[in-house]
């Protein structure tokens, strides 16, 4: 069973707690956390509940009838995500919206293979390293690994390229070793799945584990040994679907793709698949990579070898640098169809589109989307008054990726118009980059002119260029000359596709620090419908990372927190959406903004994007935002804090 605890519950109360449950025949297990701390109790239950539930100091108890307790949704509704930090200060967080990717051969070799294969799956976009040290084989005959130096190699080529390492352990004598030379993630094999005495050990160590499904494991059989490295004091385990053996010949193995959604259903666990030992054919695994992420699994874990047809172990089912390369191109464009985001290693280096000064070379970078002269790049200059290099990304979702792969230290991004309304693009990209957090806002005043190459005039004008948020704020205009609308990436991108034409019949809404930079003439100014138009806009950064960008006082505005914001998604059941809401008005939050957002890959279910206002001081606003959080979960499937900021008036 599950006990919640009361907050504040005093150590005696607790105390109590335990040693009547230990007196019930209970091992027990205590789990602190930021909304509550709880007591899994695992046992045969003899005694009633309600008997709990009448201790000092318990809030509710969970009765769960599964013989895998703690891996079980009933123990913890929510996705359980597994943190790994990198020797960068990198935290790679495995499950939520991200898709990991693990690779490496199928065993170290030597070192400068080793290397040489880490350099590959790291520039194609790996953030783990995998690579056996100790080798189970079939045959006493094969190659078994090279023990303690493998492990050694392995580690060293993953902190040469900030990855953090994966090696299977294959008895609980070797642990020593995976200790001396810190590694990161230890995998249990098929082979030993349900080697107990294995798993105790290394749940003992508190180390990240990948616990592979055994050749012929059901699935409780495989949650149950989740279960072993739970109890045992593992809070970090992954489970890995590698393929199950049937009669089918045609494949190494039969790769069991429902097992995702059906493990989603069970546990909260995070869930990778290995498509290599699955299949066992290098022309296979790409697709079946693919299809792993289609059905939901938060990562993959692929073999990659430079040179497979002198590799010493699994050759066959081993891809080429070019192959995963490929593969990793293809997670990314797919990513977004399945609403996640693809976790890379943080790379320092500045963004292509811009080249630094050594004047500002030690200042933080701010990405925006656009070129030269948009009204993100003015909100960039207004909001750290030029104490950041302000960098352009061709999208709304590269500035996402540059905040989250180190390019950049923060992002603009316009998320409303007063007249336009929201910008859904971005809504949607908060939903899927769990990496980073909102940190300031602003309202930055939009002031649209109509822009032309030199001689045109407004009856010259047959096509007009801009964003469709610059379309919708200057609807009369428009409609009152019946103008061709072409739409633009942004409304500088607008003046610069006008001044490239070199034609007197085409324009531009765009602002009028755009004309200077376009060698455009202004034909006319403040063409918005509404002289009361404002862009809001949020600033970005990311959340897994050592030193955060949030931490530079220089750069990011330093003021009382005055808005909190938050995505959350509600059970399809009448009166879900109103007693989320009710959990607003309880905590006496001030709703400003809530908007809905389908969840990819889930029909008529729905992202709820809500802003609330914040009065309190800065410290009583962070606990304020815990407690209510606490609340909406209990009525809410799922819960996210974009983040407690400061949000800059209208006066900018």
């Amino acid at each position: 069973m599950v006990i919640v605890l009361k907050k504040g519950v005093s150590p005696s109360d607790k105390k109590r707690i335990v040693d009547f449950l230990s007196e019930k025949n209970f091992k027990t297990n205590e789990i602190p956390g930021d909304e509550a701390t709880i007591i899994a109790a695992v046992g045969h239950l003899k005694i009633d509940p309600s008997d709990v539930n009448l201790l000092p100091g318990v809030e509710k108890v969970i009765p769960i009838s599964k013989g895998y307790k703690m891996a079980s949704r009933e123990f913890k509704p929510e996705n359980s995500v597994v943190q790994i930090r990198n020797n960068l200060g990198q935290m790679i967080r495995v499950g939520g919206q991200r898709i990991v990717s693990i690779a490496g051969p199928c065993a170290v070799e030597n070192r400068e293979r080793m290397f040489s294969i880490a350099e590959a799956v790291s520039k194609s976009g790996a953030c783990m390293l995998r690579g056996g040290a100790y080798k189970p084989r079939t045959s006493p005959y094969s190659f078994q690994g090279l023990g303690e130096e493998g492990v050694k190699i392995l580690k060293e080529a993953g902190d040469k390229f900030g990855l953090p390492v994966v090696t299977e352990i294959i008895a609980a004598e070797h642990l020593p070793i995976m200790k001396k030379y810190g590694v990161d993630v230890l995998q249990i094999g098929a082979r030993n799945m349900q080697n107990f005495d294995l798993l105790r050990e290394v749940g003992k160590s508190g180390k990240a584990v990948i616990l592979k499904r055994g050749l012929c494991a059901t699935i409780e059989e495989w949650l149950m040994s989740a279960e072993y490295l739970l109890s045992s004091g593992s809070e970090n385990v992954i489970l890995c679907e590698r393929g199950i053996r049937t009669y089918e010949k045609a494949t190494r193995n039969t790769l069991d793709l429902s097992a995702v959604p059906v493990l989603r259903s069970l546990t909260h666990l995070p869930v990778i698949v290995d498509p290599s030992h699955a299949v066992g054919l290098r022309d296979k695994i790409a697709p079946m990579a693919l299809a792993s992420v289609a059905a939901g699994a938060d990562g993959i874990i692929v073999e990659v070898h430079d040179c497979p047809e002198k590799a010493l172990s699994d050759g066959p089912q081993a891809l080429l640098p070019s192959m995963f390369d490929k593969l990793m191109h293809d997670i990314e464009a797919m990513a977004p169809v399945v609403g996640k985001s693809v976790v890379h290693i943080r790379k320092e280096i500045n963004l292509n589109s811009t080249k630094k000064t050594a004047e500002d070379s030690s200042k933080p970078v701010c990405a925006y989307n656009g070129i030269k002269g948009t009204y993100a790049e003015q909100a960039v200059n207004l909001y750290f008054d030029g104490d950041v290099s302000a960098c352009p990304c061709s999208s709304f979702r590269d500035v996402f990726r540059a905040v989250v792969n180190g390019q950049a230290d923060y992002g603009m991004i316009p998320i409303e118009n007063s007249l336009g309304g929201s910008v859904y693009d971005n809504y949607d990209n908060l939903a899927s980059f769990e990496d980073v957090s909102i940190v300031g806002a602003l309202h930055l005043r939009i002031q649209h002119a109509l822009l032309a190459v030199k001689g045109a005039t407004m009856h010259t004008i047959k096509r007009i260029y801009s964003h469709p948020q610059g379309f919708a704020q200057c609807v009369k205009l428009i409609e009152n000359y019946k103008w061709e609308k072409i739409t633009a990436s942004s409304t500088a991108n607008a003046a610069k596709m006008v001044a490239d034409s070199a034609s007197k019949e085409n324009a531009a809404i765009a602002s009028v620090i755009t004309a200077k930079y376009y060698n455009l003439e202004i034909l006319q100014e403040d063409i918005q419908d509404d002289p009361r138009d404002y862009t809001r806009f949020v600033v970005i950064a990311a959340n897994h990372v050592a030193d955060k960008p949030v931490e530079n006082k220089r750069a990011i505005k330093s003021s009382v927190p005055n808005v909190a914001s938050f995505i959350f998604c509600t059970p399809n059941e009448t009166g879900a959406l109103y007693n989320a809401l009710g959990v607003f008005q309880k905590n006496k939050l001030n709703l400003t903004r809530l908007e809905s957002r389908p969840i990819a890959g889930q029909p008529w279910h729905y992202w709820f994007y809500a802003d609330a206002e914040l009065k309190e001081s800065a410290l009583q606003n962070e606990e304020y935002v815990k407690a209510f959080m606490t609340d909406l979960k209990k009525v809410a499937e799922e819960v996210r804090l974009l983040g407690v900021y400061s949000e800059a008036g209208n006066s900018i």
